[in-house]
């Protein structure tokens, strides 16, 4: 278990805070975010699914065993009034109850960095798309969820803005030539991680050609689709938190 997080009782439920969805066509097909992390925590604790931009109250954090904050098709810079509600929870929570497990995904990577006093923009180099590979620092082969990733360090983003400063203390857990901050941990137990664990190959396929004539030409497509493949140990991410919150997860 990660230093400072608490065994937290399983009758608690795990916040899935959603910021957004994924493309009526693929979610037809494959399903939305909030399915797919709730299959990749491994469905041992109970799932609360918060839609914050249709306005659901944000809980209680004492009520909850983890937190993890969804992809998203919304701008951190566009400063929604939804968002600046999130924000301030998250910072609220994670300084009233350090213990509490949080992790943020792709979008959610970047609003717990700007909640946290971090910077978020467009990235210079413009989207990154597809399975990329990223190079862990020293701080992420030695930590508790990162470290799973160091013998395969690949992952699926898909993503046009970045955190190009990281929250203040916080510790930088990989990056890559696109991306200086593809994830980071502020304290022991809240994580951010650029890249979506909880994207499958077919996931991630679907996405490039959704992004076809639109963020990319149909060549650009065509070639980051002979670079898509599993990425079991990115995907192994969401198990190995679900196990800090609940240790006696498989």
């Amino acid at each position: 278990m990660s230093k400072g997080c608490k065994d937290m009782n399983n009758s608690k439920p795990i916040a899935i805070i959603k910021t957004g969805s994924t493309y009526p066509q693929i979610s037809n097909h494959y399903g939305d975010f909030e399915e797919w992390i709730s299959r990749g925590l491994g469905g041992s604790a109970p799932i609360w699914v918060i839609n914050a931009p249709q306005g659901d109250a944000m809980p209680d954090p004492s009520e909850l065993a983890g937190v993890v904050i969804t992809g998203s098709h919304a701008m951190v810079t566009e400063h929604a009034s939804w968002m600046t509600v999130v924000m301030r929870w998250l910072y609220r929570t994670i300084h009233q109850q350090p213990s509490l497990p949080v992790l943020g995904l792709c979008f959610g990577h970047q609003l717990l960095a700007e909640a946290l006093g971090g910077e978020v923009a467009d990235n210079p180099m413009g989207i990154e798309v597809g399975t990329v590979a990223l190079r862990l620092t020293q701080a992420g082969h030695q930590d508790a969820l990162l470290s799973a990733m160091e013998n395969h360090p690949w992952a699926q983003v898909v993503h046009k803005q970045s955190v190009l400063t990281p929250p203040p203390g916080a510790a930088v857990l990989a990056s890559n030539v696109h991306d200086a901050c593809q994830a980071f941990r502020y304290g022991d137990c809240v994580w951010g991680v650029q890249f979506h664990p909880e994207f499958s190959a077919d996931v991630m396929r679907a996405y490039l050609q959704a992004l076809s004539g639109d963020s990319l030409t149909q060549q650009q497509v065509d070639t980051y689709l002979q670079d898509v493949c599993e990425c079991d140990d990115a995907s192994s991410i969401l198990a190995s938190f679900a196990r800090l919150i609940l240790p006696q997860v498989a």
